[in-house]
This record gives structure tokens, sequence and C-alpha cells, in this order.
């Protein structure tokens, strides 16, 4: 399988032109996230999930990253409904992850963790009405405004990002064996 060196997540950008109504759709690609997870490192011998390359985070740090995360879509939304000005900004150096020493944990609490976090979101998304969707707080680090749509289409593609690096991982293992 190809892959492309992927744009590092603090340098792509994001169009939230959004006019139709996606968050049906949203909300499917939200929860099909933990199930992905699973499938794909069912596939991945335990020993290799916690191997590194180039120095940069394994399988088990990838997922823990995710967990660490999912609190600060929550506050976000909160943020958001409160009709603060500015959402709580993320730590831009993933102290939590770099701390959290996820490739000490199973697999399957990882998972499970993540699960439970985000059908919380899900939950919380789930209950909001139209109006809910359209309001907004400026990003704090895009600094731009951002919708409940736009942030957790943000979610997702963060989600996609780092299951991007868990198949590019699982791949420079697979090729090194």
């Amino acid at each position: 399988m190809f892959f492309m060196d992927s744009v590092k997540w603090f340098d792509r950008k994001f169009d939230f032109g959004f006019t139709e109504n996606i968050f049906p759709v949203l909300i499917d690609r939200l929860k099909s996230t933990p199930e992905k997870l699973f499938r794909k490192i069912k596939e991945i011998p335990p020993e290799h999930l916690v191997l590194r390359v180039n120095d940069r985070w394994s399988i088990k740090e990838n997922i823990g990253h995710l967990i660490d995360l999912e609190p600060l879509g929550q506050r976000r939304l909160d943020d958001i409904l409160q009709g603060r000005e500015e959402m709580q900004a993320a730590d831009l150096t993933n102290e939590k992850t770099a701390q959290a020493d996820h490739n000490s944990r199973s697999s399957p609490y990882l998972l499970q963790e993540f699960s439970v976090l985000r059908n919380q979101t899900i939950l919380l998304l789930e209950n909001l009405d139209k109006n809910d969707l359209l309001r907004s707080s400026r990003h704090p680090r895009l600094k731009i405004p951002m919708r409940t749509i736009d942030l957790f289409w943000f979610v997702a593609e963060h989600d996609d990002h780092h299951f991007e690096r868990i198949l590019y991982l699982q791949n420079q293992l697979r090729r090194s064996r």
C-alpha cells in the first residue's frame, strides 16, 4: 500500500463552509471511530502496538491521545452552548499524552476507555437541536469561529489523522519484519 507523507496536524487547513445538513453523517462518522480502531489493531501483533517509528508515537499512544483529547471536545461543545467567545485551548505540547504512559495499558482497556468517552460525546450531540448546531465560538489556535457542526467535523478529521498514523505505523512495522 502506498503512503504519502502526511501533513502535520498543526499545518492542516480547514474549510467549514457546510451549508447542507451533514450532521447525521458526522454523528455516524464519530460513532464508527472506536470500532474502526478495534478492527484495525486486532490485526497487529501486540508487540508492535508499542513500537515507535522515527521517535513518533506508537499505535497505543495514538489511541491514548484520542482518549486524552475527547474531554476537550466535550468542554468546547459546552463553551459553544454557553455562548463563550472563545473555546478552551488545547495543550499544544501534548503533555498529557507524553506523561500518560499509554503503552503500559492493555489494548482492550484503551479501546474501552475511548469508546466510553466517545459515547458520552455522542449522547451530548444527539440531544442538540438545530439552533445548537449553528451556534459558534472562536477556535483558539485557528482563530476562526466554529459552529458545533464545524467543531465535530474537526474532531472527526483529527480521529482520521490518527487512524492514518496507525495505518502508516502498521505498514512500516510490516515492512521492517
